[in-house]
């Protein structure tokens, strides 16, 4: 299914050539007699726990916590019935292994459509979600409608949320901790802007992202972080497997030491940014990569497949 979307990231940033977009987020120093290459190196190791420090066995799988291989499809504001009646066929088919949570988030308006036909291996998501309980809101959705139909999870704190809409942390932290106090699930989306990354500010943002739904939510058990670098979504412009591992190991280690170690291991951490079938299988190798959430490349089935497929990239040898 062909579709074509301006993205936010388009809006937001207008033209640019990424010169900023390899750039670590922290700044280096290199005054010492090391190359650019050895400095960076040193400075990971200092600072996040590499692939070397764990050694696999034959057949492992490669990731550094202990939740189920998740991938989520954010269609967004696409699609008609038809195009959806398709999308929904292509994915009944579709081959999908077994050793991976699949999600789905329609439009407000084709979520009971694809409720009612989409196979039962792959479960719903709504996009968005009132922060109490329904009354006199005008254009919003509660949890208890979503639950109604039969969803299972909500996207929220999506970058077009916040930047568009004009969500804050805290009431993103509020609307979290809402669904997941009436049994929905939370796939919590954070992440930085290109100029925020290229100031050196990537882990200050998400951190602070981060803290307001630790601050707000009532437990960890039901959900999902979406680590989604604005600069990345709907671009073209995907971070690199190493950025992306950059990042998620230092969530993880946020959540270790300012939650608990069970909720840094528990808690998957997924990436979303201009994922698709040609780069999932890589990005799907980095240990805390847990998953993704998928934009575009989610409204074909058979590219959507693939990148749900990619979980087959986790097992190695040793």
């Amino acid at each position: 299914m062909a579709v074509t979307s301006t993205s936010l990231a388009s809006q937001l940033a207008g033209p640019t050539n990424f010169s900023g977009l390899r750039r670590s987020c922290f700044k280096l120093d290199h005054s010492n007699s090391l190359s650019p290459t050895q400095s960076l190196f040193q400075h990971l190791h200092s600072h996040l726990r590499l692939s070397s420090s764990r050694k696999g066995s034959r057949a492992v799988v490669t990731m550094a916590g202990t939740g189920k291989f998740f991938v989520g499809g954010n269609w967004k504001c696409n699609g008609t019935k038809d195009s959806i009646t398709k999308l929904v066929s292509d994915l009944n088919t579709a081959k999908l292994e077994d050793d991976v949570d699949v999600v789905v988030a329609p439009p407000f308006v084709y979520l009971d459509q694809v409720k009612n036909s989409l196979t039962d291996r792959i479960e719903i998501s709504a996009q968005n979600s009132w922060v109490g309980k329904g009354g006199a809101f005008t254009g919003e959705i509660s949890v208890e409608q979503l639950k109604d139909i039969g969803a299972k999870w909500v996207i929220l704190g999506h970058s077009e949320r916040r930047h568009v809409i004009g969500e804050d942390d805290q009431f993103i932290g509020k609307k979290a901790a809402y669904a997941l106090s009436e049994g929905l699930g939370v796939i919590a989306c954070i992440g930085e802007l290109l100029e925020e990354r290229e100031a050196g500010k990537t882990f200050d943002v998400c951190f602070q992202q981060l803290k307001a739904y630790a601050d707000a939510v009532p437990s960890w058990d039901n959900i999902v972080i979406a680590y989604e670098p604005v600069w990345a979504i709907g671009t073209g412009k995907v971070a690199s497997p190493e950025q992306a591992q950059e990042v998620h190991a230092a969530l993880r280690d946020w959540l270790k030491n300012n939650v608990s170690a069970e909720v840094a291991s528990k808690t998957r951490i997924i990436y979303g940014g201009s994922v698709n079938g040609g780069n999932s299988a890589e990005l799907a190798k980095k240990e805390d990569i847990d998953g993704f959430l998928v934009g575009g490349a989610s409204l074909k089935g058979p590219e959507f497949a693939t990148i749900i497929n990619s979980v087959t990239s986790k097992k190695v040898a040793a």
